[in-house]
């Protein structure tokens, strides 16, 4: 249920003081010391521009009421914040900060700090988070409003939030927008009730001008690019693509044939999707996945063997432009998006059943380069996995609470 604006402002100023507090403890594991697992409380300093360069990678985990910050080999803890209950993450792309999707807004985690900041980029109701051509693209469902700014921005105006421009929607609905490399910005269309399709355009001055529409795209949801900027969104009947100035329907063969999420490689051409025949499937468990070439505009439908079950966190794409899809049995499985044959497989956890609700912690994949993070709720703990060797190289202690979201503050 959608909160008032009036309750929403009440929950950030929640918010903004639960960040403002004291770091609490994940853990450790039966090899920590009372000493290891001990944190002091202290204000959030949002020192961004002076924080020494990370090693390595960071990885940042969401559990319940909070979110800690992973060192990405070792996957040892480095710092962790009290947060909401149930909390979103989403890389931001220039290698050092993550947005925390929150009641308030869009929260700004800079993991080398490591900082949860007192920055938030406000929204009614915080969605999608794109990043694409060095732009970093917001979409606040509460409202319709698309924020744009540049991804290296944050970095160059520490405790400030960069400068913005947005878009605003004829009506607010649960979309996703995305700015191409020419400055077309690329914008789902719909209202509380209901998603239609998308719509193209481009800015002179203030003005928005429309290039291109369709609506030809029930339920729009998600949005991915592939090579040659090629734009991903799905439908509850097939997918919607743009490219070269036009949108393009992809029509699914079944009369139901819904796709949610488009997982993309923007060096190929092809895209994986999830996909769903079933409109009154319970559940979030899924054995079809979408093959999408989008240079000759075909959608096909390829189902998976059996045992081989999935959910939308697990999928992503990696080594060689390669899909990785991490089965209800436990492992990641290579799959060839040109054929969706599986390849490989690499058993990571032990087999688990779909959650209840999607908000529900269950084994997820996020991906760095060559490594994907698993997420194992069911150990309370992360692992990393080489994808071209199938080897675990590290695991995280064991986490006082259940890993849920999972984002890699990818540059």
């Amino acid at each position: 249920m959608l909160r008032s604006p009036a309750q929403r402002r009440g929950r950030g100023t929640a918010l903004r003081a639960a960040a403002a507090a004291a770091a609490t403890t994940l853990l450790l594991g039966a090899c920590g010391s009372e000493e290891d697992a001990a944190s002091s409380a202290e204000e959030p300093s949002d020192q961004s521009s002076e924080s020494a360069p990370a090693e390595g990678p960071r990885l940042a985990v969401t559990y319940q009421d909070g979110v800690a910050v992973l060192d990405g080999e070792s996957l040892e803890v480095v710092e962790e914040f009290a947060t909401e209950e149930f909390t979103r993450l989403n890389a931001m792309g220039d290698g050092q900060h993550l947005l925390l999707t929150t009641s308030a807004g869009f929260q700004v985690l800079d993991a080398v700090a490591p900082d949860l900041t007192d920055r938030v980029f406000e929204a009614d109701a915080a969605g999608h988070v794109v990043r694409h051509a060095d732009r970093t693209v917001l979409f606040d469902d509460g409202t319709g409003q698309t924020t744009v700014f540049e991804t290296d921005a944050l970095a160059d105006s520490p405790g400030e939030l960069p400068e913005t421009t947005t878009w605003q929607a004829p009506e607010a609905h649960h979309g996703v927008s995305i700015v191409l490399e020419d400055g077309t910005l690329v914008t789902t269309v719909g209202d509380e009730e209901s998603r239609s399709g998308a719509v193209a355009l481009q800015r002179d001055g203030e003005e928005w001008t429309e290039v291109a529409s369709s609506e030809e795209c029930p339920a729009i949801h998600g949005e991915g690019t592939a090579a040659g900027e090629a734009v991903v969104f799905g439908c509850e009947d097939g997918a919607l693509l743009y490219r070269d100035g036009a949108f393009e329907k992809l029509q699914a063969p079944d009369e139901f044939g819904r796709m949610g999420n488009a997982y993309v490689s923007e060096t190929s051409p092809l895209v994986v999707g999830d996909y769903n025949t079933d409109p009154d499937a319970e559940g979030y468990l899924l054995d079809s996945v979408a093959l999408i070439d989008t240079e000759a505009g075909t959608l096909e439908p390829v189902s998976l063997p059996d045992g081989v079950e999935y959910t939308w966190r697990g999928i992503v794409r990696g080594p060689d432009d390669m899909a990785y899809l991490l089965g209800t049995d436990g492992a990641i499985h290579v799959l060839d998006p040109a054929t969706g044959e599986l390849g490989d497989s690499y058993p990571v956890v032990e087999p688990w059943e779909g959650p209840e609700d999607w908000q529900n912690p269950h084994p997820a994949l996020s991906v760095d380069g060559d490594t994907a993070y698993v997420a194992d709720p069911a150990n309370r703990q992360v692992h990393a996995v080489d994808l071209v060797t199938g080897e675990v190289t590290a695991t995280s202690p064991t986490m006082s609470a259940e890993p849920n979201e999972m984002a890699v503050a990818v540059g």
